[in-house]
This record gives C-alpha cells, sequence and structure tokens, in this order.
C-alpha cells in the first residue's frame, strides 16, 4: 500500500493560499493545487498500518487507504472509482470536512497525518477535468415513488442513491435553488456554486426529478405527499436558530448569522433577496459563536469592508495540541485558527455577553461582556461562573449571532403525526431510519441534531437503503463502507 517507506521520505504538504491581501477582494476559493506528482508524494505517506483507524474516523467508510495507493501509483480514474464507491460527493466533503479521518491517521500519531482530505479534493477534480463523472442512469425502473424533502447533502444523497435502484425520486426545495446551505450558508470562498450545479446536472441526466420554489408543509401539504408517493425521506436539516436571551437583543443590528450569510450568498449568486440589506461595511463587528458558521461570518464582514471584526467565544482557549484526556483515535477538541480568522480576526475566549446597547433610534451601538470561567468537578456537569469585577463595554455596529441551531422545524411532523425528541428533532434509530409512521424516514440534522457535512452524506446513503429495503423487501445499495454495487 503506498511506498513502505514514504511516510519518512515526504513531509505533509497541502494546497497553499492566495495572499489574504488579495482573496479578501472577492468570493472566489482561494487554494492553490498541488502538481501531480506532489499529490504522488502525498498519497505515498500512506503508511500500509495494520489497522486503517482513518477508516473508523470517516462518517462514510471511506476506502482512504485504497485510494491512496492508487494516486500514488497515478492511477487517478482508479482512486475515483474508489472514492466514489463511498461517497456521492467527495467534491463537497473535500472542501468542507473537518477531515476526523485525519485526526484518526496512524500516522498522527507522533507525525504530521496524511493529507487525506486535499487528496479527496483533487482525486474528484481531476476526474471531472477528465470527464470521467458521467451520468450513470438505471438500467431499469421499479414503479415506486419517492419524495425527498430537502436539497441538503443528506437529501442529495440519499436521493441519488435510490435512484440508482431505479425508483423515481422527487426532491423537494422551498428555496430557488437546490443545495440547501451548501448552497445558501457556505460562503463562495470556501465552496463556489458551480461546484455543486455540475453535480446537480449530472443527477438530473440521471433521471432525478428537482422541484425547487416548493415549501412542503405550506405549498403542498406533507400528507397529500403521504398520498402520492410510496415513502418519504425528511431532511429538511436542523434550522431552527439559537437567540441569545439578553437585554437588547432586539435592536437593530443584532443579526443571526443564517439571516446574513444566506443573503450575501443570494448576492453573490445575483439571486434577490428578502428585507432589509445587512451589511458589515464601515463597521465595527463582533462576531459570537466561535465554530464554523462564525469563522463564515468572519470571513465575509471582511469582504463586505468592516472596519473590524471581534470573535467571541465563551469556552476557553484550547490547546494546539491534542488534550490528554481525548487521545488518539478520537476527535480532539483543540485550538483551530481558519482561514477567516487569519484574514485579520481579533479572537477573545472564556468571554460571556451579558447585554447589547442601543441609541435613542433602537440601533445598536455597543454590548456589555464578562469574562466566566467553567467550574468542573469530578462526575458533574462543567457549570459557568462568571468572574467578578470583569464587565467591559465594546463598541460595535454589528452582531452576527452564530450559536448554532436547536433543532428541526416542526411543520411537516406535526402534519404527518411524526414523534420528536427533546430537542425537536424526529425520532428514527440508526437501525433503520424509520419513524413512527409507515413509509416515512428521515436522515441527517433533521434526525441526529446539527452535525458535519459528511454524516449528512452518510445519513442519506443509510436512510436509502432502509427505504429500499422497506419497499422491495430487500436492497443490494451498500451500507457504509461497502462500496456500490453495478447499477440495476
Amino acid at each position: 500500500m503506498g511506498k513502505t517507506t514514504g511516510f519518512m521520505e515526504f513531509d505533509r504538504k497541502v494546497e497553499p493560499y492566495v495572499p489574504v491581501e488579495k482573496r479578501i477582494k472577492n468570493y472566489k476559493e482561494f487554494t492553490a493545487p498541488l502538481k501531480q506528482d506532489e499529490l504522488k508524494n502525498q498519497g505515498a505517506r500512506c503508511m500500509d498500518c495494520g489497522i486503517p483507524f482513518c477508516h473508523s474516523g470517516c462518517p462514510l467508510g471511506n476506502l482512504i487507504p485504497d485510494f491512496n495507493d492508487a494516486v500514488y501509483q497515478s492511477k487517478w480514474e482508479k482512486a475515483s472509482r474508489i472514492l466514489h464507491a463511498t461517497n456521492n460527493f467527495p467534491e463537497f466533503t473535500g472542501r468542507l470536512c473537518p477531515a476526523p479521518c485525519e485526526e484518526a491517521c496512524v500516522l498522527g500519531i507522533n507525525e504530521d497525518p496524511v493529507s487525506i482530505e486535499n487528496i479527496e479534493k483533487n482525486i474528484v477534480e481531476t476526474a471531472f477535468k477528465n470527464g470521467w463523472i458521467k451520468p450513470e442512469p438505471p438500467i431499469k425502473r421499479t414503479e415506486k415513488k419517492i419524495a425527498v424533502i430537502g436539497s441538503g447533502p443528506a437529501g442529495l444523497a440519499a436521493a441519488q442513491q435510490l435512484n440508482r435502484v431505479g425508483h423515481n425520486v422527487t426532491v423537494f426545495e422551498r428555496d430557488e435553488k437546490v443545495g440547501g446551505l451548501l448552497r445558501y450558508g457556505i460562503p463562495d470562498f470556501k465552496m463556489e456554486k458551480n461546484v455543486i450545479d455540475r453535480r446537480l446536472e449530472i443527477m438530473k441526466k440521471e433521471g432525478i426529478e428537482f422541484r425547487t420554489g416548493v415549501h412542503v408543509g405550506a405549498d403542498v401539504k406533507a400528507n397529500q405527499l403521504k398520498k402520492d408517493f410510496d415513502a418519504i425521506v425528511l431532511c429538511g436539516g436542523a434550522t431552527i436558530r439559537r437567540n441569545l436571551p439578553i437585554p437588547g437583543s432586539d435592536l437593530k443590528g443584532v443579526v443571526q448569522a443564517m439571516d446574513f450569510l444566506p443573503q450575501n450568498n443570494r448576492k453573490v449568486d445575483s439571486i434577490p433577496f428578502k428585507g432589509e440589506d445587512i451589511s458589515a461595511k464601515g463597521k465595527k463587528v463582533i462576531v459570537i459563536g466561535g465554530g464554523d458558521t462564525g469563522s463564515d461570518c468572519i470571513g465575509t464582514s471582511i469582504r463586505q469592508g468592516a472596519v473590524s471584526v471581534t470573535n467571541f467565544e465563551i469556552m476557553p482557549k484550547g490547546t494546539t495540541e491534542r488534550p490528554a484526556e481525548q487521545p488518539w483515535p478520537f476527535w480532539p477538541m483543540r485550538l483551530r485558527t481558519s482561514t477567516s480568522h487569519q484574514e485579520g480576526a481579533e479572537r477573545v475566549f472564556s468571554i460571556s455577553t451579558k447585554k447589547f446597547i442601543g441609541d435613542n433610534n433602537g440601533n445598536l451601538k455597543g454590548l456589555i461582556t464578562s469574562e466566566v470561567v467553567w467550574d468542573k468537578k469530578p462526575g458533574e456537569r462543567p457549570v459557568l461562573k462568571e468572574v467578578e469585577g470583569t464587565e467591559k463595554e465594546w463598541e460595535c455596529d454589528l452582531v452576527l449571532l452564530a450559536l448554532g441551531f436547536t433543532g428541526s422545524e416542526t411543520t411537516v411532523a406535526n402534519q404527518l403525526g411524526l414523534e420528536m425528541d427533546p430537542r425537536t428533532n424526529i425520532k428514527a434509530s440508526t437501525a433503520n431510519y424509520k419513524t413512527n409512521i409507515p413509509g416515512v424516514f428521515v436522515a441527517g440534522d433533521q434526525r441526529r441534531g446539527q452535525s458535519l457535512i459528511v454524516w449528512a452524506i452518510a445519513e442519506g446513503r443509510q436512510a436509502a437503503y432502509h427505504v429500499d429495503s422497506y419497499l422491495m423487501g430487500k436492497s443490494e445499495l451498500p451500507l457504509k463502507g461497502e462500496g456500490d454495487l453495478p447499477r440495476v
């Protein structure tokens, strides 16, 4: 597998970035691809370990050593076949996944791990460039009709898998274009939207029907779809935003990240948007929330022309090393610095916002914070405590709340009579993805809560297997890590 001594000969290398001063002038992706010889050397670093823990790190069960070896041997078309056997959309994960596979890489115990994500991205881009990724419609069709509600990664994966075994699949999306948060939540500088569109063209040619601008639950009732289709797969995501219930939260200038980011994406794509224009231009911006969404707000604010951007995180500053209580191969909660942070944001940790301050016209002009500590006692949940005497007032014109999501919307679930959990996720186990209503399945964030894109694709694929089994009595679709079988 790979070059026996490759991990000792070659250092880890990933795509370099366009300099900050150039890339913040537009919304284009800003990585410069490596040469294929360089990528071959990166594939050679895969060390033929006895147990490839990268498999367990990847929710999709990607056959990572196999495609690394194919890249090392310059067999790029073979690498593409291996990659697509377990991952419908490696062009998405190769750009957006935080790469839990790399944290589980055996080489990563005492060296830099194999650059798996970068290799994955270059495999799929090479495949598109050479025309190897083509529509693969089923040879024959069943008479079964399936409605997939939601066109994010979970919905798209479920739709493609079910279409591959011959079912007639219709995907419903309430927005103008397909993609869900891939299109409206992820900034173009992380993934340009032509990446979505080229894959959609293939899926359409494979026979999947997409109905955009249709809000299931409003434009068409969920019960009507239950009558019209043999099965329904709910992939609507976890879209209920978490609020910050403190004084002044209703001031003009306190904005949810998922109002700010989708609007900007629509601007970039020349799609009309509703409501008032939200712009960071000329403003002092504070982003509350230290996750990926907060990072996306930072990069977008800088490109819009913010005077300054400050990022608040309620958790303490992590270490760059793996914490002792999170040993390999588990995912470590350590300090991660995104490309957006590198573009000019100040980061403040262990800080809590207590109050927003407004002027006489109801406009935000500042906020008040205090420092916090997490009191940890053995066997008990950590308790957040304010540090006395640390109150501070900050001047700001725009606050972006990037606090995550609390669950999924309930309209469709209520219309169908579905059981929910306390977090308003729809109840369904990973054993079969079935809800309490026969013929209705759920996958992705709407089942498991807010999670990663790689989990969404994995859930869509797994749900498809169980939908097919429900309709046909058995299924030839693969489960995790098995790889796709030939088309029927």
